[in-house]
């Protein structure tokens, strides 16, 4: 009697994880509907992001400040708690607590990341790490190698998990990279290999530190559409459920620097990972995909005044200001003014040229950008965060649910009664700097 209902209980069980639902869950860094509509009127098409049948608003804020940063936000988005900003993984008080990720890894999912940026940055850590401090990526390094939370990695940053005798950041001697590969992962490093791999447990870094932007990018990194449909295929071949966050990471850093060309391309990249996400999920028909900003960068606006934007002149564009600065120096005033003619179809007069000549170096590269934006017609209040509010897409079962105002944190609150793996009780965080 008792080894049938042990039988019984292991059928229910196979049943549960047989049928289960799959979460596919992007994150845009930094983007809000601006970012989405710039890149929308500059590609003359309705994105991808924008055509799924269901549609949210939601609040960002963290636990301590009405602009939160993206550890917090990722938390919040993936554990569904306020949290201090820098913050990953953990209570208010540095406690530890587990993400959707960690949780369904334990029920029998396969779990996957898929990111432009460091795999130990805020919003990849925030699926399986647990610091204070987001900068104390050593650490995150470590729990993600030693945690096997993550079964399939796609990203850079490979300087976090080896020593600094072999290049790497890492002061405690450890090469985690090597753990990783005594643990069952493949570990691969090029686009060539990135194509071929077929193991269920993969560590893929492809560049020392974060993948170059979009705009830019070698052909010897991926794109994040290539490194989204891998992660799938190899996430499913197995016929269990599985859960993949893809971040595009460097929306956020092209709009700290004011920069509209990078924005567009840097979501247009976004945008071909969430066509790959639907594609799957339609065929699919048992797979949900979450599409949503983890908070507003840059504060863009579509209009300098005037009420108009220099459309044609803005599509015209040859890249970001960082691409242009690599190429043109603002001590050659005669080839600098003709390069911005060049490449944005911008005239400059004399005094502002002579504003741009005295800003310090470090600092060029975003009031240039800045500058730019606002000559054709785009522009900016902040070089950071702010408090506005970002939009959630959803498509396939339980997308219904997304809909109205809601915050951050009720996006985990509602895929796991979806994937019935838990009825854990989430943690209610007093918010001291929101205000409600």
């Amino acid at each position: 009697m008792k080894l049938r209902g042990l039988v019984l209980l292991f059928l229910v069980f196979v049943t549960i994880i047989s049928f289960a639902l799959n979460i596919i869950y992007l994150v845009g860094d930094g983007m809000s509907f601006n970012q989405l509509l710039l890149a929308s009127i500059l590609e003359g098409r309705v994105l991808t992001t924008m055509t799924l049948p269901y549609t949210a608003i939601q609040t960002t804020y963290s636990a301590d400040s009405w602009v939160t940063d993206s550890a917090p936000a990722g938390t919040a988005l993936f554990g569904g708690y306020k949290t201090l900003n820098r913050a990953i993984g953990v209570l208010p008080d540095g406690t530890p607590m587990p993400s959707i990720f960690e949780i369904a890894k334990r029920t029998g999912y396969n779990i996957g990341l898929a990111v432009t940026c460091r795999v130990t940055h805020a919003t990849p850590a925030s699926v399986y790490g647990h610091v204070t401090n987001r900068d104390d990526e050593a650490t995150l390094a470590k729990q993600l190698a030693e945690s096997g939370t993550v079964d399939v990695i796609f990203g850079g940053g490979w300087d976090m998990f080896v020593p600094t005798a072999q290049g790497g950041r890492r002061t405690d001697g450890l090469n985690l990279i090597e753990l990783m590969k005594s643990k069952g992962y493949e570990y691969i490093t090029t686009v060539e290999q990135l194509s071929t791999v077929q193991s269920s447990k993969v560590l893929g870094l492809f560049a020392k530190g974060h993948l170059d932007p979009f705009s830019s990018r070698p052909s010897s990194q991926p794109t994040l559409d290539v490194m989204t449909k891998k992660a799938i295929e190899l996430l499913s071949k197995d016929g269990k459920p599985f859960m993949l966050m893809v971040e595009g990471s460097q929306i956020d850093w092209e709009s700290h620097s004011n920069d509209f060309y990078g924005v567009w391309k840097e979501v247009v990249e976004f945008d071909n990972a969430v066509k790959v996400a639907l594609e799957f999920a339609a065929k699919d028909g048992n797979t949900l995909v979450i599409v949503t900003g983890d908070h507003e960068t840059g504060g863009l606006s579509l209009s300098k005044g005037g009420y108009t934007i220099n459309v044609e002149q803005a599509r015209k564009a040859k890249g970001t200001t960082q691409m242009f600065l690599s190429q043109f120096n603002i001590a050659d005033k005669e080839k600098f003014i003709a390069g911005l003619k060049d490449w944005y179809g911008i005239s400059i007069t004399d005094s502002e040229y002579e504003n741009l000549r005295k800003i310090p170096s470090n600092n060029l590269r975003r009031e240039l950008a800045r500058f730019v934006s606002e000559k054709v017609g785009f522009g900016w209040t902040t070089f950071d965060h702010t408090a506005a509010p970002v939009p959630v897409y959803a498509f396939g079962p339980g997308a219904y649910y997304f809909t109205g105002f809601m915050d951050n944190t009720d996006i985990p609150k509602i895929i796991m009664p979806l994937t019935k793996l838990s009825t854990i009780s989430f943690p209610e965080i007093k918010s001291t700097g929101s205000g409600y």
